[in-house]
């Protein structure tokens, strides 16, 4: 069961908006044992590279495509650096309209890009920053007549909710911190929005502080300033002047979180440990978050024995380059097994 039908009641849809679905949703939600014990807390990872394009994209995608089909687009437009590429051009593949993605030239991790041409989309490359393909996004949606399905598009950002729901029902209360990477800023809004909405239901009895994490490089929401030049390996929050800044910046002050930032060092560091000392494989951009724990425990300012749920928001496999500059090449050994023997000294 999708987004779509599993939380219909809680969404704004009716019955004219298309259920259409790839089985999103429902992402595991795996307490992080090995680490939470470095950190002294106790530390979920809501695994959004589940999703049936490897991002949380898809739980939002599928509303926005949905609302489209039900207004009558002809097609789908979006900017991207990748990930919301990847799940436009899926859900537009399975609703049979086309389809297509600006993305800033060089600069998109090739799992994305190799997604988006599969999926049939017509793929652009910008000769500009991911702000500037938004902007002509925009403006070639509404000169078309096409529906825009970035975080613009409201219907996004209502679908992304839903992991605000799940994270609610598995722990049977929202958690004490919510750690979230942040790039264009609608999924810390978004989560904030579902936990307010299962709050005034009566569903939690308390809200969690939404802690943002971005890279240094790409971290307009915590100098202050846009950043016209973002930079950072974490190629899915390289943003520098969030369309959803204001709600997000509502959504830290209204829970009593914070946005922090955290080099490439930091978060490559964390993509390895999080990958060698607890089974996951995330992209770069997911390990902000654990990246940005890490520091916060150094700092002494992680409370400890608090709850955290960490939103790792894409898949590794989105961006294996730059998982495999960190590691080592396979160990190379003739056909016998006394050179075998020599490399197992476990």
């Amino acid at each position: 069961m999708g987004v779509i039908d599993r939380y219909a009641e809680l969404l704004p849809v009716s019955e004219k908006t298309p259920r259409i679905t790839l089985g999103e949703g429902s992402t595991p939600l795996v307490h992080l044992k090995n680490i939470s014990e470095t950190l002294e807390i106790e530390l979920w990872a809501k695994l959004e590279g589940c999703n049936p394009s490897g991002s949380f994209k898809d739980r939002g995608m599928v509303m926005a495509v949905a609302k489209a089909l039900e207004d009558g687009a002809k097609a789908l437009v979006c900017a991207s650096t990748g990930n919301t590429s990847a799940s436009a051009a899926a859900y537009a593949a399975a609703a049979g309209v086309p389809c297509y993605v600006l993305l800033p030239a060089g600069k998109v991790a090739l799992g994305k890009l190799a997604q988006a041409l599969m999926y049939g989309a017509t793929v652009i490359a910008v000769n500009g920053n991911f702000d500037r393909a938004l902007e002509m996004a925009c403006e070639a949606a509404e000169e078309k007549g096409f529906a825009i399905v970035n975080s613009v598009n409201p219907y996004r950002l209502w679908g992304q909710r839903s992991g605000a729901f799940e994270i609610c029902e598995t722990l049977g209360s929202a958690p004490d911190w919510h750690a979230i990477p942040v790039g264009n800023a609608g999924n810390i809004s978004a989560y904030w929005a579902g936990y307010k909405q299962y709050k005034e239901l009566g569903k939690i009895d308390k809200l969690p502080r939404m802690m943002g994490f971005q890279a240094a490089g790409a971290a307009p929401l915590v100098t202050g300033e846009p950043c016209p030049n973002p930079e950072t390996v974490a190629t899915a929050i390289r943003i520098g002047n969030p369309v959803s800044a204001n709600l997000a910046k509502e959504a830290v002050a209204q829970s009593g979180g914070a946005f922090n930032s955290v080099t490439d060092e930091e978060i490559l560091a964390a993509q390895l440990m999080l990958s060698s000392k607890n089974g996951i494989f995330a992209e770069p951009a997911s390990c902000a978050p654990l990246a940005g724990l890490l520091k916060l425990k150094k700092e002494g300012k992680l409370p400890k024995g608090i709850r955290v749920v960490m939103i790792l928001t894409g898949n590794g496999l989105k961006d294996p380059d730059t998982a495999m500059s960190q590691v080592g090449r396979p160990v190379e050994i003739g056909d016998s097994l006394e050179e075998l023997l020599e490399v197992m000294k476990a």
